[in-house]
């Protein structure tokens, strides 16, 4: 049902009487009273009930994980790789469909929203990269690992140098997650090549941080 705040798809006729725009319920009935976010004319209408289904989603985020129901639109379908935002009590949440379960061990990549049990999801508007460093010299011995923590759609470049606080690196390669769309290649090594990161599976890059090996 349709509440006060909400934000429908509705014609204007003062700007826009041919195509829908957004408008900000003001008082919701039978004929409510909206406001187009356009050109701020206020009038009635009725604003027509969306058949909506209840999905449960599990976001993942960080090696943790939790659950939360979610009314959407009955009409149209899923598939793995999309992205939607989760709005829970806490924050909005950007994600992306890794699996769909039409029941008990019945995942498939793609479903009508009526037949979903359960979408399957990782959170990709901030996220943890892997970052695998290794010493200028080579040394494979003297490789290490850490995490960074970064927004979803930053841009990650073969050849470029970044830093994160203490630590100064050159990135050499990019490993692409098997849930991210639109790559041609699961590896890129060549200067120029870019992932966004919420696209990562790990980063490999060679290690310029001054005090990275202050210990040897």
């Amino acid at each position: 049902m349709t509440e006060t705040g909400d934000r429908v798809g509705l014609v204007c006729p003062s700007c826009s009487p041919g195509e829908e725009t957004v408008h900000e319920v003001l008082r919701p009935g039978g004929q409510a009273t909206v406001r187009c976010t356009d050109c701020d004319h206020t009038h009635k209408t009725e604003i027509p009930e969306v058949e909506t289904v209840e999905v449960t989603i599990v976001v993942s985020q960080d090696g943790e994980s939790f659950t939360t129901e979610m009314e959407v639109p009955a009409e149209g379908g899923v598939e793995t790789g999309e992205e939607f935002v989760v709005d829970t009590e806490d924050a909005l949440m950007q994600v992306r469909i890794t699996g769909i379960e039409l029941g008990p061990e019945h995942r498939v990549e793609d479903a009508a929203i009526t037949s979903v049990d359960t979408l399957w999801t990782r959170a990709v508007d901030n996220v943890a990269v892997d970052v695998t460093l290794h010493p200028k010299d080579g040394d494979a011995d003297r490789t290490r690992s850490i995490d960074v923590n970064v927004p979803g759609d930053m841009e990650f470049v073969v050849g470029e140098t970044v830093e994160f606080g203490d630590e100064e690196f050159t990135i050499e390669g990019l490993h692409i997650r098997e849930d991210a769309p639109e790559y041609r290649h699961e590896k890129f090594d060549h200067p120029g090549d870019m992932a966004y990161a919420k696209d990562l599976k790990r980063v490999y890059g060679r290690d310029e941080s001054l005090t990275a090996w202050s210990a040897w």
